[in-house]
């Protein structure tokens, strides 16, 4: 019998494709992992911006959230725009209900790559008091980092601090902060977790490009991805790395919409996956 790795993600619905749930569902196939979903929201948007939001009730985000546990064994589980805190209640709930530990990795998305805000105020304690708790690992960018912690974030220097503070004031077991906006030739994040005694520094060279749109969330479902195929954490974060570089890259020359384009999630990254025959 054939099996699949299963990762699930839970996020809003972009009608241009390069992000959200289509970007981690493209993301999930490119890397041979099958992908469930449970939508959040539906945006209407393109690579120019998001021209509205609509939000999905939370009683039927927790209905999809239940029928895929109930079928599928989900090896990982991404989380990104969830938009309301009632969402987040539900999502901490029926995960807790379930009583499995499902690696979960929370890309907590609070504005798009046009400026346009995606959650509500009161979305972002419920987020800090259910949801830090429970990740494997959270993803914030800089400017992300810098609402959840209420300081601004722009150095390598503060990013390392921030991602302590995370870890040891916020109760969040491992944190990866994306430094994408920072000046420079170099692409720099910092991974700190429980389980290390400093914080690690992952380097790539920066792309000159305008096709960013869902670098983010195509990030961390390859993470999951990798999770879900039987990685531990550092090397899903590698190679989720190496993944997005690759992507970035292979379409920095795409004209694809009049803004800000996606990635190529399908670049042909299969010697990236782990073999699960460790004879080969």
């Amino acid at each position: 019998m054939i099996t699949y790795p299963i990762a699930l993600t839970i996020a809003g619905s972009d009608s241009g494709g390069c992000a959200g749930i289509q970007a981690d569902l493209k993301t999930f196939s490119s890397l041979g992992v099958f992908g469930t979903s449970v939508i959040t929201a539906i945006t209407a948007q393109n690579t120019m911006g998001v021209v509205d939001v609509m939000p999905i009730p939370s009683d039927i985000v927790k209905k999809q959230l239940r029928a895929v546990m109930d079928d599928f064994e989900i090896g990982a589980i991404k989380v990104g725009m969830l938009f309301s805190k009632e969402n987040v209640f539900g999502l901490s709930y029926t995960y807790k209900e379930y009583g499995k530990k499902i690696p979960l990795v929370v890309d907590p998305v609070m504005v798009s790559t046009s400026g346009n805000s995606l959650i509500m105020d009161e979305t972002i304690d419920a987020i800090k008091e259910l949801l830090f708790p429970i990740a494997t690992i959270i993803t914030p960018n800089l400017n992300e980092a810098s609402t959840l912690l209420h300081k601004k974030i722009e150095t390598i220097e503060e990013m390392e601090e921030g991602a302590k503070e995370f870890v040891e004031s916020y109760g969040v077991n491992s944190v990866l902060i994306k430094g994408g906006h920072l000046q420079g030739d170099e692409m720099v994040d910092i991974f700190y977790s429980k389980d290390i005694s400093s914080p690690i520094m992952f380097k790539s060279k920066k792309i000159n490009t305008k096709n960013t749109h869902g670098t983010g969330c195509t990030l961390s479902s390859a993470i999951a991805s990798f999770l879900a195929i039987g990685n531990n954490l550092e090397e899903s974060l590698t190679m989720a790395k190496e993944y997005i570089t690759q992507a970035i890259d292979s379409a920095k020359e795409v004209t694809l919409g009049k803004g800000h384009g996606a990635v190529n999630h399908f670049f042909n990254p299969h010697k990236l996956i782990k073999n699960e025959d460790k004879s080969k």
